[in-house]
């Protein structure tokens, strides 16, 4: 699996994508991504983003408003790895085993009309089935794919909450 993932997310409209581009960061953390790129100004998603870390431990984290097309070129420059996420690409079994011998990866994920100049800069285009379906599940599915591990068992540290697994109820520690 790759030591240092990253997720970029592109084309997110505040009022529209708000949830959306939350549960891409979320999912991105709870699957072992170290980290988000915004490539829009939405200063209160990545401040709830940030405030679920804290709460839950582990040192995700999440950068405002970047330049995608320079976040990408610099990737890249540093030997890193593009995987855009796109019903349109290569079926994921198919490419998994080529991911996972990198070891920098930056998975774009979508959401309005993604620019050509990504489908040619990405060293993947891959999809996640070939048909229109949520690209939170895609990035899900992805990472856990890629995974050499059980994702679904990461442990955070330094959060305030930590989940006690339990078979009937919840169990919730608050370490404040």
């Amino acid at each position: 699996m790759p030591e240092q993932i990253v997720i970029l997310r592109l084309g997110h409209r505040p009022q529209r994508d708000k949830r959306i581009t939350t549960h891409v960061g979320l999912t991105a953390r709870a699957f072992g991504a170290e980290g988000m790129l915004l490539a829009s100004e939405d200063k209160k998603l990545a401040g709830n983003i940030d405030d679920v870390s804290t709460r839950w431990g582990g040192d995700f984290y999440i950068k405002n408003d970047v330049n995608c097309m320079a976040e990408i070129k610099k990737w890249k420059e540093e030997g890193g790895k593009i995987c855009h996420l796109s019903m349109y690409g290569i079926n994921l079994p198919d490419a998994v085993p080529e991911i996972r011998q990198c070891s920098k990866l930056m998975i774009i994920v979508g959401a309005e009309k993604v620019p050509f100049e990504i489908y040619e800069m990405a060293d993947w285009n891959v999809a996640v089935g070939n048909q229109p379906h949520s690209e939170v599940a895609a990035l899900a599915v992805t990472l856990d794919r890629i995974a050499e591990s059980d994702p679904l068992r990461n442990e955070f540290e330094g959060g305030e909450l930590r989940i006690v697994p339990e078979k009937c109820g919840k169990q919730v520690i608050d370490n404040r």
